[in-house]
Parts: structure tokens; sequence; C-alpha cells
């Protein structure tokens, strides 16, 4: 799905917010609440002739996309530097970055997920003075936003995420009350013991095992993490294959059996759909899910009867989750850096991105710390929850460096696969252990 923003289309359509969605009246309207420090912007002469491309993944909310495209409309208003912008879905947005990476053509910026930037390290421009500027003039960078923007040991930029989604628990409070439980328990006893409940009481519970970039990928580090496993460790050796992996294995094994049937072929949108069919009563995901609900009365009771809840601690004394990243990169062979810099910087302002926020409805949780005050924190408690995403301690390829090893085990699903192995019944956790060690060797080369 592209749109081009051009001044002509600027005149001709308008660029106002009388223009947008309600929903995105309302953030701009909502704005004015995060303050910015002074500090010097770097400087970045706009080449003459600039225009740009960018690719982006699809909004899982409306007001995302239309609040995005109005701030690159004043962008276009204040630059003259026509913006074109492509809304590519999830699944997709990986194999375009790559192939615009390899073959050095295409969109000048993508904005793709987590660790991409460090897939593709040598094919971007380094963006170190807009962080540095943009961190000192809003708090600082949060810890999930500096270690996907950052190379590993360096205090070089390759990325400026622009938020991250995070996915805790999503459950019908009924249900789980009905079954003599105030919440969800915090232990992994207690969590497969509720889960049990919840199948026998013909309210099944159900995660993501498919190749869903977002849900599959959360659920699955969920479960290793919790139980102390990693796939690589401090120094990036790979150590998936231990006694804590063997044990998280197992451990699925048992839950799987509680879940709705299909979810070995889930993608990121299949467990929106079961939970508002009422197929399943508890899974994890992003806001939009409770949004989606509330905002048609036909599912309305369905929202009203949702809570969140960070996923179980198991093991740890934290939660072991992460957010997705979105995580913006500048390509060398763009004819046009400064530009591209520039709109990053843009739309990373507090005039631009508070209202960004607002609109997402805690969606995307922001990555630089003065946005705390973002109005969209002070409004529905069962939103707060999210403020937080981008303080977790943990990330993609965790307790290691993120490279492009990481990244790549990431993308080809290495410890998602090795999940659903097991929990179908295709493996025992040792022998999927040994061929995601297997994999995950030819990867990190160690």
């Amino acid at each position: 799905m592209a749109y081009v923003i051009t001044r002509r289309s600027i005149l001709a359509a308008g660029a106002s917010v009388a223009a947008l969605s309600v929903g995105a009246q309302r953030a701009f309207a909502q704005a004015g609440r995060v303050k910015a420090a002074d500090a010097a912007a770097p400087k970045l002469p706009i080449e003459k002739g600039a225009t740009l491309r960018m690719l982006r993944p699809v909004r899982f909310v409306q007001p995302d996309e239309d609040v995005f495209r109005a701030n690159a409309a004043k962008f276009t208003a204040k630059t003259g530097v026509d913006v074109r912008i492509d809304f590519v879905g999830w699944e997709d947005i990986t194999q375009q970055t790559a192939v615009t990476a390899n073959t050095g053509a295409g969109p000048d910026l993508i904005i793709g997920f987590s660790d991409a930037p460090h897939i593709f390290a040598t094919k971007l421009i380094e963006l170190t003075d807009v962080a540095d500027y943009l961190g000192k003039r809003y708090g600082g960078w949060l810890p999930m936003a500096d270690k996907y923007g950052r190379k590993t040991n360096s205090k070089n930029w390759i990325g400026l995420p622009f938020g991250a989604s995070g996915g805790p628990l999503v459950y019908r409070k009924s249900a789980v009350n009905a079954l003599g439980f105030q919440s969800v328990p915090d232990d992994h006893a207690g969590f497969l013991d509720l889960c049990r409940k919840l199948k026998a009481a013909g309210k099944p519970p159900g995660f993501a095992l498919g190749h869903a970039v977002g849900d599959a990928n959360s659920f699955c580090n969920w479960v290793i993490w919790s139980h102390g496993g990693y796939l690589v460790d401090e120094k990036g050796k790979v150590a998936i294959n231990s006694k804590e992996t063997v044990d998280a294995l197992n451990y699925l094994k048992e839950l799987y059996q509680t879940f709705i049937p299909g979810t070995t072929a889930w993608n990121d949108i299949s467990n929106n759909r079961a939970y508002s069919a009422q197929e399943l009563w508890l899974t994890a995901n992003g806001v939009s899910l409770y949004f989606s609900l509330k905002n048609d009365p036909k599912t309305a009771p369905i929202a009203d009867d949702t809570q969140h809840q960070l996923m179980p601690k198991g093991r740890l004394s934290v939660p072991a989750m992460t957010g997705l990243t979105l995580n913006a990169m500048v390509f060398k062979h763009s004819k046009f850096p400064n530009a591209s810099k520039a709109f990053l910087q843009f739309m990373l302002e507090h005039e631009q991105h508070e209202p960004w926020l607002n609109a997402n409805l805690g969606y995307w949780a922001h990555p630089l710390a003065a946005y705390d005050n973002a109005a969209v924190w002070e409004g529905d408690p069962r939103v707060r929850i999210f403020k937080d995403t981008m303080r977790s301690p943990f990330w993609n390829g965790y307790k290691g460096p993120i490279t492009e090893a990481s990244g790549q085990a990431n993308a080809e699903y290495v410890t998602v696969d090795m999940c659903a192995a097991v929990a179908s019944g295709q493996a025992t956790a040792q022998d999927a252990v040994r061929e995601a060690e297997r994999r995950a060797k030819r990867m990190f080369r160690s």
C-alpha cells in the first residue's frame, strides 16, 4: 500500500488535522504534554532536488497510519522534499529489506523490526549525530532502544527506534476468576494449572507457534528465557543446548496440550481473530486487540471483560519479555542521506512523535524517556502496562550481542521452529535442541 506525499498533493487534498480520522484528530488535540530540552541540532543541509521513499510495516490501528502520513506531509510542507511511503505486510518487511540491502537499490529508508539494522549494518549510514541530539533533547534513550540502535560494543548508531509493541497476556477476567484465580499465576506450575482448567472449562488458551514475526518469537523467547535458557551467551557463543532449554521445551509440550488447535500455523493476526471470536480466552498480544474489541459494539462486552498482565516470571525475578521494535535505517545507496536523516529527526521531534504515540493508543511504546508524559499513558488503565515496554532488559539474541547472526536467527525462526517441533510431537526436546544448536552454529560460527 503506497502513499506518496508531494507538495501538489498537500495543496490538492490538504494535510490538516480536520482531514484525518477521529482518532488522529484526538491524538493531535492531546499533544503538548512532552517537553523538550535545549540541544543543538545536527546540521543536515538537504540535497537539492531530494525526494524520499520509505518502507514501513503496515499499521494495526488505523490512526497510526493517519498520523504518520500527516507528519510526513508536514515535513514535505516545511522542506519541499516529496516523500513516498509504502506500507508493507509484517511478514514481508524483512524480505524486502534484504532485497534492498543486497541489490543496493530501492527505498532510501526502511523502518524494519528490532535487530534489522544489525543484519544489514554494512549497507547503512550512521545516524549517531541525530541519535545523540534526540537523546539529549528528550531525556535519553530507553534501554531497549539503546540496545537496538547502537552497533554492539560501540557508541555509533545505525538504527533509530520509533517504538516497541509489547505482548503481555490478554485474558478474559470472568473465565479466570470463575476458576478461583484472582489473576494469572506468576509461576510456571500455576500458569499450567490455570491453562489446564481453562481448557477443561471449554475456554482454552492459545499462543502462536507459527512463523509470526511478533507473536511467535515473543512467546517462544518467553518460554526459553523464563526457564533460564538462552540462544547465545554474553560472548555470542551458542548456548541453546542446556538443561534449562530442555526443561522449557518439556514444559511447553504440556502447556501446548491446553491450546486451541492450529497454533503451529498461526501468523500475527491469528490469535486476534480467535480471541475476538471467543474461540480462546487467554493469549498474548499488543493493545490493538483490546481496542479493536472496544471500538466494535458487537465485541465491546469482550473488551470490558479483558485484562492485561505481564507474562509469568517463572524462574526469573522479572518477566522475560521484550518488545517488537520499529527501527529506522538509512541505506548507503540513497542519493539523499541528509534529507533521510532530517526526515527521521523531524518525525521523532515531540510536535510529530507525541501525536503519533497518542494515536497508537499504546500499541507502540516510546523509545525516549521524555515521552513518559504523553497523554496516552494517562487514559485507560488497561493501557498503562505497555508504557515501560522499552525499559525491558531483554532483547532478540539475549544474552548475547546483537549482530547479523542474532538477527538472522530471529528472522529464520530458529527458536520458534524448535518450540513448535516439540509442542506438536515432531521431535523430542533433546533432538529439537540439537537441531536448533546446529542451525544457530551455522549463523554464529561458534
